[in-house]
């Protein structure tokens, strides 16, 4: 046969079309490794399940942005409903339960409840987006405009020029209040700003990436990290590094096997810690042996 006539492998046609795939690979590299920059504090302070609800409320955001512009005719960017929903998620979750006499985690559970459920009633309202609606919910898209592109390039810069300008601050204000406080430290402010870079990432990667993936580079890869018992600059540098290639690598391995995107991305950050799961293993052994 005419090597000319045989078709093109798929690393061939991956190539020849990398204009098509370069947006949603750079998006995926950024959203990862800021996420999984931030997933060091939602793990160490054990706010997973805030992780998991902003990721919601930025899924109920997008549908409910898509329901006034075909219902009530008023224009909303998808991208404003999932960070305005995410960010007003995350001031919820900031206030004391207990004046609600509620625990946290009552709290946690009831937004997060409510958030996913909400989402699929107003999805149900609106047909005609309801693949976006999947797409957001569980990443379920392939590719991702420029200005989404845009606008998530735009957050992670600013997220993360303030997070290594403020990095000391924000580490002691997050890991030792009490010290924080003796210190003079404005911690409540720090808490502010942490909390706001979560629900800003979180609302605009959910729109451009969806709310699985998301919920997974801000969270498994803080898990992969800390598995190897590094020092905390160190975490932070592997937590970034396992939440860039779980949304690369993930991507990649969708296009390459025909998976869903967003899964594959959970599935590949999950992978990570499996692996940092037997690296620590193979080095307590080795410590045994000596």
């Amino acid at each position: 046969m005419d090597p000319m006539l045989a078709e093109p492998s798929q690393w061939q046609q991956f190539i020849e079309g990398f204009e098509l795939f370069r947006d949603p690979l750079l998006c995926a590299l950024l959203a990862g490794g800021v996420l999984g920059f931030l997933s060091v504090y939602v793990v160490l302070r054990r706010m997973v399940f805030v992780s998991a609800a902003v990721a919601q409320s930025a899924g109920l955001g997008v549908a409910l942005a898509f329901y006034m512009g075909i219902h009530l005719g008023f224009e909303v960017e998808p991208v404003i409903g999932a960070t305005a929903l995410a960010l007003l998620a995350t001031m919820l979750l900031m206030m004391d339960p207990t004046r609600l006499r509620l625990t946290r985690e009552s709290l946690l559970g009831l937004a997060y409840a409510l958030s996913g459920g909400a989402a699929v009633l107003v999805g149900d309202r609106i047909a005609q987006e309801s693949h976006d609606i999947q797409g957001i919910l569980f990443g379920t898209a392939v590719l991702v405009t420029p200005e989404q592109l845009r606008t998530v390039a735009i957050a992670s810069i600013l997220v993360m020029v303030i997070h290594l300008w403020w990095y000391r601050g924000i580490t002691f204000a997050s890991f030792d209040r009490i010290g924080a406080l003796v210190q003079g430290l404005p911690v409540r402010l720090l808490d502010g700003v942490l909390m706001v870079s979560i629900g800003v990432m979180v609302g605009v990667c959910a729109r451009a990436l969806g709310a699985l993936p998301v919920f997974a580079f801000s969270t498994l890869s803080a898990i992969a990290a800390l598995m190897l018992d590094l020092r905390l600059p160190w975490t932070f540098f592997v937590a970034t590094l396992a939440g860039i290639v779980s949304g690369v690598g993930g991507y990649m391995f969708a296009y390459f096997f025909d998976f869903p995107v967003g899964g594959s991305q959970t599935v590949v950050a999950a992978m990570l810690v499996g692996l940092a799961m037997g690296a620590r293993a193979l080095i307590q052994l080795a410590r045994r042996a000596r």
